[in-house]
């Protein structure tokens, strides 16, 4: 992955261009620690050679794992950045599309980029921290 800084004003935004093969949630999570940044928010445009979305199942509390073992086109990704127990958490959805044109959707799990994902991503002023919600068992945003 390479990234560029193009505002270093307030908010810093940088693109993040992965290669072949990249991963974007390890990629993402590893530039959010080097660079420091404890929340933000991105979106992208690409393609995968293979996707995992999953769906949260409420009553088991887990992600039903939705695998496309092909290519698609990454018609939309976003999602942010917040801080989990001191360290950067990625939290992001994607939309992806198929060959026949139809489109499958959830929270992205796990992707091989192919051949390049862009994406732009802006820091936020203040972190974010996330807590566990008792309820669902994910790490959440607070609302309050």
């Amino acid at each position: 992955m390479k990234s560029t800084l193009i505002d270093a004003t307030s908010p810093k935004t940088w693109a993040l261009i992965f290669d072949k093969g990249g991963d974007p949630v390890a990629g993402l999570t590893a530039f959010a620690k080097s660079q420091n940044v404890g929340a933000a928010h991105f979106t992208a445009i690409g393609a995968f050679s293979d996707v995992t979305l999953g769906y949260f199942d409420r009553a088991a509390k887990d992600y039903t794992k939705i695998p496309l073992r092909e290519q698609v086109e990454v018609l939309s990704l976003i999602g942010d950045v917040a801080l989990y127990r001191g360290e950067p958490k990625v939290h992001a959805h994607v939309v992806a599309g198929r060959a026949d044109g139809e489109a499958r959707g959830g929270h992205l799990l796990e992707a091989h980029v192919w051949p390049t994902l862009e994406v732009v991503l802006v820091e936020s002023p203040r972190h974010l921290r996330k807590r566990n919600d008792p309820e669902t068992g994910l790490a959440l945003i607070p609302s309050a």
